[in-house]
């Protein structure tokens, strides 16, 4: 199952990301959204999960929930904002995946048995940072993730 994760786009979904999550299965997006119309936009292609980050303080945005747990290929995926909030063990709970945005700053990094992914910032642009996006690729093996350079 082939997963598109995006996050922080700060209420600027590019057309470049749209091209690389067609075809995606499931979409996840990891907060700052920035406003609602992504999130039809974004749910036009594949189902679509999302959560609120620090900026969606207001509307549609703001009613999302500040974690969520999904199921998708086998993995139980944890998402959450800010990564410096994360206060579990996700081996005792099961998670196998914790997706993540805020920092802008894309990375893909195993702790123990659980694969942490931050697929970076698709929205404007900050300082020297990248615009990215990622993909979750989960099966009955070990999941992978994979960034996407969007410009």
């Amino acid at each position: 199952m082939r997963i598109g994760v995006i996050s922080d786009t700060h209420g600027l979904l590019r057309p470049e990301a749209l091209s690389a999550l067609a075809g995606v299965e499931h979409i996840l997006h990891a907060g700052d959204v920035g406003d609602p119309a992504i999130l039809d936009r974004l749910a036009e292609i594949a189902p679509l999960t999302s959560i609120r980050g620090n900026i969606d303080r207001s509307g549609r945005c703001a009613a999302l929930p500040k974690t969520e747990i999904v199921e998708l290929g086998g993995s139980t995926i944890y998402m959450l904002h800010d990564l410096a909030q994360f206060d579990l063990d996700p081996v005792a709970a099961g998670i196998r995946v914790v997706v993540s945005g805020h920092s802008h700053r894309p990375s893909i990094e195993w702790r123990r048995e659980v694969l942490f992914f931050n697929p970076g910032s698709a929205g404007p642009k900050r300082f020297s940072l990248p615009i990215t996006l990622g993909y979750l690729l989960l099966n009955d093996e070990q999941p992978t993730a994979e960034i996407f350079a969007l410009t």
